[in-house]
């Protein structure tokens, strides 16, 4: 896996996985997680594309997903922008935590886990890492 910055925007990108996927998820989670700062302005599609060594084409879909999501908007002229609506990340952020807890819940179920052995498990640790002196949220 391979470290590349592009301007404060950070990407981790492993050329054994779907390129457009990759820089799909980390700015959507970047963007949920405050690091990417509403109203920021996002690199142009020929600048990312160059600076990560791909094609304009697979940055472009991924931007045109963002779009989608509602995470950025075009401005004429000006480029592409990190959406200015708290209430529009804050949405996409549960959304996101709901599609984590769908996955995983699917997977405790796929392994035959009751809910009272998934919550066990949660707790436990839970205690392992106040034990550690870590809190994980």
């Amino acid at each position: 896996m391979e470290e590349q910055r592009v301007g404060s925007f950070r990407f981790l990108i492993d050329f054994s996985q779907p390129l457009y996927e990759q820089i799909l998820n980390q700015v959507r989670s970047s963007i949920a997680k405050g690091e990417i700062e509403m109203g920021s302005k996002m690199p142009s599609v020929r600048d990312l594309a160059q600076e990560l060594r791909m094609n304009p084409n697979t940055v472009m879909r991924a931007y045109q997903e963002l779009e989608r999501d509602g995470l950025t908007e075009k401005r004429r002229g000006l480029g592409t922008y990190v959406t200015s609506s708290s209430e529009r990340i804050a949405s996409f952020r549960e959304q996101l935590a709901m599609t984590y807890i769908d996955q995983f819940l699917g997977q405790m179920s796929s392994l035959g886990l009751s809910w009272e052995d998934i919550q066990h498990y949660i707790e436990s640790r839970q205690d392992e890492d106040h034990e550690e002196g870590g809190e994980k949220a």
